[in-house]
Formats: structure tokens, sequence, C-alpha cells
């Protein structure tokens, strides 16, 4: 057991286990985020959990990066003893995590944060709105959610996600497309240099048929009248 422990320790402080979401450009985006990620933003937490059920502290708000295998109560926790885990806290029916935790593992640039119970924290995923209020200059680039600050641009990491997987595709999408542009110029000239090509052109006028030109037939010549 100590042989695993140990193990484990020495893989999480490889650099590659601690990437780091936006250290570069959009097109390494996938390959820098994190795998535990995406699943973490898929789970359902603060449900009972079903090895601690009978215990007032079986409900599931914490999660390992390391295992990935759900939500956990804090009794699970003991068995993940030197991993990386996380708690997950609620404010209006929606998932949240403290700064202080997740910009450990995480970048969360242009991100919204807000301060619910002193605390920093920044929603798991998008939380759509009807209709921007009144006056607002800047919303979420994904869900059109208000933002407070003009310095950020997801209201959410869900949304950071999408807008980055949003930015690549985008990105494919214009070089397709300038390459599409560039392939029909080159079409149209060459239809253009063939047509020109192809089309006969007005022969020259040649001197035999400018002299046909200057000679004119005589016409019947009438002598005058005998008086």
């Amino acid at each position: 057991m100590a042989i695993e422990d140990q193990e484990n320790t020495i893989r999480e402080i490889k650099p590659k286990s601690r990437r780091i979401m936006g250290a570069g450009g959009p097109e390494e985006e996938d390959n820098r985020m994190p795998p535990w990620l995406k699943p973490l933003l898929k789970e359902k937490f603060f449900a009972h959990c079903k090895f601690h059920g009978d215990s007032h502290k079986s409900e599931c708000n914490m999660y390992c990066l390391d295992c990935t295998n759900g939500p956990l109560c804090s009794l699970c926790l003991a068995h993940h003893k030197d991993h990386r885990t996380i708690q997950i806290r609620r404010s209006s029916y929606h998932d949240v995590i403290r700064v202080n935790e997740i910009q450990k593992y995480l970048d969360i640039t242009g991100v919204q944060t807000y301060v619910i119970n002193s605390a920093k924290v920044v929603f798991l995923n998008e939380r759509p709105q009807p209709r921007p209020g009144k006056g607002v200059t800047n919303t979420c680039k994904v869900c059109y959610r208000s933002l407070v600050d003009d310095s950020f641009r997801f209201c959410s990491l869900g949304c950071k996600i999408a807008g980055s997987s949003r930015g690549i595709e985008k990105g494919r999408k214009s070089l397709v497309m300038e390459s599409e542009d560039s392939s029909s110029s080159i079409g149209i000239g060459k239809s253009i240099s063939s047509l020109q090509s192809f089309s006969p052109s007005t022969p020259p006028l040649t001197t035999s048929s400018n002299c046909r030109i200057a000679k004119r037939r005589k016409g019947i010549p009438h002598r005058s009248p005998m008086g």
C-alpha cells in the first residue's frame, strides 16, 4: 500500500499531469486541457453516498482529480490519501468552487469570479439568461449571461471550454474558407484565360483587301447627244 501511494505521489508531480488550461494558443487548448476537467463538469453532486448513506456526512461534495471516479463524501477521502481533491459548494442551486482551490490546478483567466460567504468562487457550468440586463456592455461569449467586469469573457468553467472549442473550429473554418476562395479565384482566372485563348480574334485587313476597297469599278460612259 505504501508503494502504491509513493507511485501516485511521484506521478502527481510530473509536469504532464499538472497541465494548466489556457497556457498556450487556441490550437493547443484541447491538448493542454486537464483530463479531469470535462468529467468534473458532467458530475451531479450533493447526492447521498451509496457507501456511507447511514452517516450524517454522506453528502457527496468532494471530487478526486486523480481518480475521476465520481463525487465523493468526506468519509470516502480516506481511500484517496495524497490525491488531489477539491470541494464543490452550492450557490442558488448551482455548483461552484473556490478560486483558491481550483487555481492550483487550472488557469481560470477570463472566467467571472463572484464573492459568496466572503470567498471568491467560480461557477462550474453555464447559467443562461433569457435576456441581458439594461445597460449591460459585457456578456459571456457562449451563453450571453451578463458579466460585471469587462476583463472577463466567460461566466463559468464550462463556458470557457466551449468558447475555446468554438475558437478552434472558427479558426479551422476560416482557413478552409480562405483556401476555397483562393482556389475559386485561380479557377475563375483560368476560365477567363481559356475564354480569351479560344475566342476567335478579328483578322487584320490585308493589302489585297485594301486594294479592292481602293479600286472601284468604273460606270458605263455616256456620250453627249449630237447637236
